[in-house]
């Protein structure tokens, strides 16, 4: 049990014994840590209790404080200040917690529980290859998953393939149309990139088509839906559902093309999935839900056979799920995933890491699977994100305006390659190391700068400001990471914090306020780990983690290791470097984000 919870307990211990007959239900203990200006550790808010005990808050500080220090082995002194009390904690309590934590390389972690969750992630669509459009979608699920299996929960990380649909049909059939057989081997481009190239060349042709219709009189929207290009996709669309063998053995090349693509960029990005569905494979799920859902009244049908829900009752409006010719429409496919997820997992949770723009689908997909009585919809929760921008502005697809995920890894490495050399650190290297280094930095500051936001926020990402060794970067973090194994190397002890041991020991000297700083930051670390699975949220672990290497900096720029005043000293001190080191490696690893040992 970490202080801060022992605190709590404590505090809860006094108001029983000190005011049995008091109805304190309605009051809350909280507990924060005391503002630097002001002497102590922790701080507990007395306000709340101040109307059920009829005590001014001065006087029920001392009450309290009273209590505390004399019956428990926690604190040493306390103050109050304007309904504040704030509890200085004994320094044998924060060196029995070093003690007792130093060489925990899991530190924090909670044990595994039934609770199983799935997060859905990525899930990209096979008519283009990865872009960084998808870059925080994939770094937010791949986090989170880790968050929540730190927190105890069984994790199954999700890929759903969106490897059907119109959207793959213009691919195919400008490849069709223009590609003279093309491969990606006798174009020397990746299967994904090419497939792209087709997209974007779709909307080339259907671009020119729509002109010489919008020539003759006709309207934009009308000549979009009448352009011949675009009636050869829907037609290529109906032959795959039929089965079409000609258009499903393209379909697989092309998609076999995509596959191996998406396989090197997951690779490079050290993402990994325990479980992939193809929409292909899941569509006519969705169409028989559809059908029972149908027969069974929640569902009505139009004049021209198209299938839809009233949802008018939850303030919504009516929702297309199958058109009049029997193709499916996006969240027709999506019904029929949910139920096979949850049916194939027993989920307790469902978790889909989409962008805030599809907010009014997944209400709507939830709604549906609850007028069908399907239990897979209490399950569901989206976890909304804004959407990234390069400062250049917004990305499309079909404009060929993106940056592809493999550039912008690419871009980075080269930075961190270019900032590494102009510092004149790459002394000590061998050339291999180097090139895993630049990789280790360039991708480490990719992942962090799109982690370190609140995922309701938008953003704008900066290459050049993720990657800076001043600022609130992985970089920073790196480094420090790097000075910690340093020290350790001098001392030589081998950096494996579960095979590191010291004797207990009496401090005679007091704990500095800078060392106190940094064991009290990582005592915390439980509860950052608490708070970030609750929220879904990884930036407070980007948050805990650049402010626990500022502590470890201010602390080593003051005080020595190597010469410190005496033994037991320099023992605390190890111990604060060896976990200060051990909780960067565990958070950052959350994030998918490597530290190196020298820099």
């Amino acid at each position: 049990m970490t202080i801060a919870a022992q605190l709590k307990s404590a505090v809860q211990s006094a108001f029983g014994k000190l005011f049995p007959d008091a109805d304190l239900t309605n009051a809350t203990i909280t507990i924060n840590q005391t503002k630097a200006e002001f002497t102590g550790d922790y701080t507990v808010v007395l306000f709340p209790f101040v109307k059920a005990l009829k005590m001014k808050p001065d006087a029920l500080g001392v009450t309290i404080g009273d209590y505390l220090v004399a019956n428990t082995s926690l604190f040493q002194s306390y103050t109050i200040v304007a309904g504040f009390l704030n509890l200085s904690v004994k320094d044998s309590c924060w060196t029995h917690f070093l003690l007792n934590n130093f060489n925990n390389a899991h530190f924090g972690e909670k044990n595994n529980t039934d609770h199983r969750v799935m997060v859905e992630y990525s899930s990209p669509n096979t008519n283009k290859p990865l872009h960084f459009g998808h870059l925080r979608n994939i770094f937010l699920g791949a986090a989170v998953s880790e968050i929540l299996k730190a927190n105890g929960n069984q994790v199954i990380k999700a890929n759903l393939i969106n490897d059907r649909g119109i959207h793959i049909c213009k691919s195919m059939l400008a490849w069709e149309k223009h590609a003279n057989g093309a491969t990606p081997e006798s174009s020397s481009m990746k299967g994904d990139h090419l497939v792209g190239y087709y997209y974007v060349k779709f909307n080339d042709m259907l671009k020119l088509e729509v002109a010489e219709l919008m020539a003759t009189g006709m309207e934009k929207d009308k000549a979009e839906k009448e352009a011949p290009v675009m009636h050869e996709a829907q037609e290529m669309l109906r032959k795959w559902e039929a089965g079409d063998e000609e258009v499903r053995g393209l379909w697989l090349k092309m998609n076999g093309w995509v596959y191996e693509g998406f396989d090197k960029t997951y690779n490079k990005l050290g993402i990994t999935f325990d479980k992939v569905y193809h929409e292909s494979n899941t569509y006519l799920l969705g169409k028989e839900l559809v059908e029972s859902g149908l027969q069974k009244g929640v569902l009505f049908k139009k004049e021209n056979g198209s299938i839809w829900v009233d949802l008018t009752d939850a303030g919504l409006d009516e929702k297309l799920l199958l058109r009049g010719d029997g193709t499916s429409v996006y969240i027709t496919q999506d019904l029929g995933t949910a139920k096979l997820k949850y049916d194939d997992f027993h989920l307790n949770q469902s978790i889909y890491v989409i962008a805030d723009e599809q907010n009014y689908h997944m209400q709507v997909l939830k709604i549906i699977l609850g007028k069908m009585g399907e239990p897979c919809a209490d399950t569901i929760h989206h976890l909304s994100y804004g959407m990234v921008e390069l400062p250049s502005g917004r990305m499309k697809s079909r404009e060929g305006t993106v940056v592809d995920a493999d550039d912008m890894a690419d871009e980075m490495i080269a930075l961190a390659k270019e900032q590494t050399e102009q510092s004149g650190k790459t002394e000590g290297f061998a050339p291999g190391e180097l090139d895993k280094l630049y990789e280790t930095i360039g991708l480490g500051a990719l992942k962090f700068y799109l982690l370190r936001v609140d995922p309701k926020k938008k953003m704008i990402f900066d290459p050049k400001e993720s990657i800076d060794l001043h600022g609130f970067t992985a970089t920073f973090i790196q480094y420090a990471h790097a000075r910690i194994c340093s020290i350790l190397r001098k001392e030589q002890i081998v950096y494996m914090p579960e095979s590191i041991h010291f004797q207990s020991f009496t401090l005679n000297d007091a704990i500095l306020p800078l060392e106190k700083n940094m064991i009290r930051h990582l005592e915390q670390y439980p509860a950052i780990l608490e708070a970030a699975a609750k929220e879904l949220n990884p930036s407070e672990i980007c948050n805990y983690a650049f402010q626990l290497a500022q502590h470890f900096n201010s602390f080593y720029s003051e005080h020595s290791i190597a010469n410190a005043e005496n033994d037991e000293k320099k023992q605390l001190r190890l111990m604060m470097v060896v976990m200060t080191g051990a909780v960067l490696r565990h958070s950052l690893h959350l994030l998918g984000i490597k530290l190196p040992e020298k820099m």
